[in-house]
């Protein structure tokens, strides 16, 4: 195996330490602009309340996007809390086309530094948890199975539990380069269907009738994922 293709499958120590320094950078960054920052946001996210989170990120401005793409990062890359609240106030915030690139590529981001992290300092970690559970032992031979494609459906599925996918990719075979294209891919069709059903919850009397159609597209989207799941089983 060539060094470029090892690299793939398992990156140097200096890579995985740069996913760690880029986050402690991000942290610091959003810390200088505003010390109340995290307090703040963290707070709104566990109340739920989206209009007030909207509307301090507002309040930064032409800054908002950075602000908001930096703290998307940092919930996926830590798995401190679902970005489902942030996705939504991006939504209400840039609209939805923006909303949505914003939070996709955000959340990539933060999914991907998580991988590279799992694998180098909570390898161990994950094994046990995986080795504890039959479903996710399941998922584990998954996507050793075949990577790319097993992490970019189970990406797609939305409000499905992110870090259990990282712990899952941090532990399998898959490649760095397949881990981020499954997730480039699958990431896109979630995080565009959690922006807009929040979007369309918060302004439910303009936009009722596609909010129905859109959860009726989840439920469809979940059954499918179970009869993936029980025909694989057979």
């Amino acid at each position: 195996m060539n060094k470029q293709k090892k690299w793939l499958k398992d990156p140097d120590t200096i890579t995985k330490l740069a996913a760690a320094l880029l986050l402690v950078v991000l942290v610091c960054a959003i810390q200088f602009f505003a010390d109340d920052f995290f307090s703040t946001t963290f707070k709104m996210a566990i109340s739920g309340d989206v209009d007030g989170l909207a509307d301090y990120l507002r309040s930064f401005g032409p800054w908002a996007v950075v602000i908001s793409f930096i703290l998307d990062v940092l919930i996926n890359a830590g798995s401190i809390f679902p970005s489902i609240f942030l996705s939504t106030a991006n939504g209400l915030i840039f609209g939805l086309p923006l909303g949505i690139v914003i939070s996709w590529l955000a959340e990539t981001t933060g999914v991907v530094i998580s991988f590279f992290l799992m694998r180098f300092f909570f390898r161990s970690m994950a094994e046990i948890i995986i080795s504890k559970s039959n479903a996710l032992q399941h998922i584990d031979e998954a996507s050793g199975r075949h990577g790319l494609e097993w992490m970019a459906f189970a990406r797609a599925l939305p409000y499905f539990p992110s870090g259990i996918l990282t712990a899952v990719g941090a532990v399998s075979r898959i490649s760095v380069k397949d881990y981020i294209i499954a997730n480039l891919i699958g990431k896109f069709p979630s995080t565009a269907l959690e922006v807009v059903i929040g979007h369309d919850i918060v302004n439910f009397k303009q936009h009722s009738t596609r909010l129905a159609v859109l959860v009726v597209v989840v439920a469809l989207i979940f059954w499918s994922y179970k009869w993936y799941r029980n025909k694989n089983k057979a």
